[in-house]
């Protein structure tokens, strides 16, 4: 008989807002604290101290506007954010500073979160939603230099971009973009000439989060559909539909795949985290806590994998931390 899902391991209280966004930070030497960063609907970023359980910082720089996307840039004292201000913030936290050092106004009204990769050492590519509703623009870090403009071919109505990922073959190699569309599409960009290199359509509603692992050239992506979609891509860089499976309830806010590649998680609007293994996609668990929709889930980035914490914020205003198939 299969075991029943565990308990989280801790609730986080606090946020009193719908959590909307969730990066964790605990890499780094001893004794580095871990820490979670929390994105809520009420313009505030938390900085959760992952020993005590409590914020250690509240940041306040979107006028108290959604803040929907939170990444750290090469360790904790970088933070970037990004709200329903239109701004994507740039923070400096280190040695305890709260200060946002530079901005950049997006001009796009969507919840689109944009993507960070790193190209080099102090330099980023960022992917975000642009003024114009279906273009996708990429900047270079921190000099805010515009790298390109993505724009569908006339005619290939493919509506707002939803969700993005960028991301590269290996190290060294051109940078492309994965990018979810209003129209249920997945595009898949080369960034340097700017063309679409492929287009797939996944869902017949929009795609509302997606992620990719480039070692098995596999990605995933939900909808408000009741289905996931996955996807690979072959060496022609031509997108297929892998296979598909059907969920109990529709609504689908958020999936990452851990970064170690054997497991996932996805947040449901029917208020339930559900894991599954990425090989087979085969269900694994229901984690039943929250009581509304849950918007977002991260899985920590612990060096030791039985240290490995899986994190959700839901618009009960709770983030809910757990240690589930931590040993592999």
């Amino acid at each position: 008989m299969a075991l029943p899902p565990p308990d989280p391991q801790f609730v986080l209280r606090g946020t009193t807002a719908a959590v909307h966004t969730l990066h964790f930070s605990c890499g780094g030497p001893e004794p580095d604290i871990p820490l979670l960063f929390s994105g809520s609907g009420n313009g505030f970023i938390h900085v959760w101290n992952l020993k005590t359980h409590r914020v250690d910082t509240a940041l306040d720089g979107h006028g108290r506007k959604s803040v929907y996307c939170v990444e750290t840039m090469g360790g904790k004292g970088r933070l970037l954010s990004q709200g329903r201000d239109q701004r994507i913030c740039l923070w400096d936290l280190a040695e305890g500073r709260t200060s946002v050092t530079d901005s950049v106004f997006t001009e796009h009204v969507g919840f689109c979160r944009c993507s960070l990769l790193k190209v080099a050492q102090g330099r980023w590519l960022m992917a975000m939603a642009a003024r114009s509703l279906e273009e996708v623009q990429i900047l270079e870090l921190p000099s805010k230099t515009s790298v390109c403009t993505l724009k569908p071919e006339v005619g290939a109505k493919l509506g707002m971009p939803m969700c993005l990922k960028l991301w590269q073959f290996s190290c060294g190699s051109q940078p492309v973009l994965l990018a979810g569309y209003e129209d249920g599409s997945v595009v898949l960009w080369n960034v340097s000439t700017g063309k679409a290199l492929s287009r797939l359509i996944c869902h017949q509603e929009p795609v509302m989060s997606l992620d990719f692992d480039s070692e098995k050239a596999k990605g995933i992506s939900g909808s408000s559909e009741k289905v996931l979609s996955i996807w690979s891509l072959n060496e022609q860089q031509n997108l297929q539909v892998y296979k598909t499976h059907e969920l109990v309830n529709a609504g689908i806010s958020d999936i990452t795949i851990r970064p170690d590649k054997k497991i996932l998680a996805t947040a449901g609007w029917d208020h339930r985290i559900r894991i599954f293994g990425w090989k087979k996609l085969k269900p694994l668990a229901v984690l039943d806590y929250h009581t509304a929709t849950v918007h977002c889930v991260s899985f920590s980035d612990h060096s030791t994998p039985r240290e490995r914490l899986l994190a959700a914020g839901s618009k009960d205003q709770r983030i809910s931390v757990w240690s589930i198939y931590a040993q592999t």
